[in-house]
C-alpha cells in the first residue's frame, strides 16, 4: 500500500509538471499579445493628431505664376469645445498681390493688410501693401465635435521662385485653448506636432497662360472649330440626303416602266 501511494503520489507530481510545462508557452504567448496590443493602441493614440490638423490644398491645380483657389481645411480636435476662430498668416517672403476670402456662413472675416519692404508690380501697376493675415470668426457655436469647415480663398498672382508657400495657423476653441499651427515641415524629417499649412506649386504652363484671357481664347478657338466642322457635317449630310432622293426617284420611274412593258406584253400574246 504504501508502494501504490508513493508511486500515485510521483504520478501526479509529474502529471503537474508537465501540465505546467505546456501552460507556460500559452501563457507567454497570451502576454505577447497582450503587450502588442497595448503598443498598437499606443502607437495609434501618439499619431492620431497628426492626421487632424488644420492644411491648406488648392481646388484643382495651383501653378506657379497664376491665379488658385485654395481651401483651409480646419477639423475639430476636441470633445469638449468646438472650434470659434481660425487665423491664418499669409507668406511675407512671397506676398500675394491678391487675396480675396468666399463668404462662408455663420463666420465673420476680416482681412489685414500691411505695407511691403519691397513694392509688387500686378498688372503694370505697383502695390505698396498686400494681406498678410485673414481671420474667421464664428457667429454662432462655430465647428462642433466630429465636423470640419472649409474656408475658401482666391489668391494670385503665385510665385514663380518657390515650389511652396507656408501659412500658419492659429485656431482657437470655445474654451479658450489656442493650438498655434507653425511649424513649418522640413523635407526628409518627421511631420511635426503642430504643422504649419503648406500650399505645393505646380510648374507653370508651358503656353505662359496664367490667367483666364488665355483660357478664353483657347475656348473660343476650340468653340469656332467645332463651328467650322459641324458645318462642314451639315453640308456633306446635305448633299447626301440629295443624291439619295435623286436615286430613290430613278428607282420609282425604272420600276414604273418595268411594270407598264410587262403589262403591254401580255396584252399582245392575248390578242395573239
Amino acid at each position: 500500500m504504501r508502494h501504490a501511494r508513493v508511486r500515485g503520489s510521483l504520478f501526479s507530481l509529474v502529471h503537474r509538471k508537465n501540465d505546467s510545462q505546456r501552460s507556460a508557452p500559452s501563457m507567454k504567448a497570451s502576454r505577447i499579445a497582450a503587450a502588442g496590443a497595448a503598443a498598437g493602441i499606443t502607437v495609434l493614440a501618439l499619431s492620431a493628431p497628426a492626421f487632424a490638423h488644420v492644411s491648406v490644398q488648392p481646388e484643382g491645380e495651383a501653378a506657379k505664376g497664376g491665379y488658385a483657389v485654395v481651401d483651409f481645411k480646419v477639423p475639430n480636435e476636441r470633445d469638449d469645445a468646438s472650434t470659434t476662430k481660425l487665423e491664418v498668416n499669409f507668406p511675407t517672403d512671397h506676398p500675394l498681390a491678391s487675396v480675396m476670402p468666399e463668404p462662408v456662413p455663420g463666420w465673420k472675416i476680416e482681412v489685414t493688410k500691411s505695407k511691403l519692404d519691397k513694392p509688387l508690380e500686378m498688372h503694370g501697376e505697383k502695390i505698396s501693401e498686400a494681406v498678410t493675415k485673414v481671420t474667421w470668426t464664428a457667429d454662432g457655436d462655430g465647428i462642433e465635435a466630429g465636423f470640419f469647415q472649409k474656408f475658401p480663398v482666391s489668391v494670385g498672382t503665385l510665385p514663380e521662385d518657390t515650389d511652396q508657400l507656408v501659412f500658419k495657423a492659429l485656431q482657437t476653441y470655445s474654451n479658450k485653448e489656442v493650438v498655434r499651427w507653425i511649424e513649418v515641415p522640413q523635407k526628409g524629417q518627421e511631420e511635426p506636432d503642430n504643422p504649419a499649412p503648406v500650399l505645393e506649386l505646380s510648374a507653370a504652363s508651358e503656353d505662359g497662360h496664367h490667367g483666364s484671357s488665355g483660357d478664353d481664347a483657347s475656348d473660343a478657338e476650340s468653340a469656332e472649330k467645332a463651328s467650322a466642322e459641324t458645318a462642314a457635317d451639315s453640308g456633306s449630310a446635305d448633299g447626301t440626303d440629295t443624291t439619295a432622293r435623286v436615286l430613290g426617284v430613278v428607282g420609282i420611274v425604272v420600276g414604273a416602266a418595268g411594270v407598264a412593258y410587262g403589262v403591254l406584253a401580255g396584252r399582245r400574246r392575248t390578242n395573239a
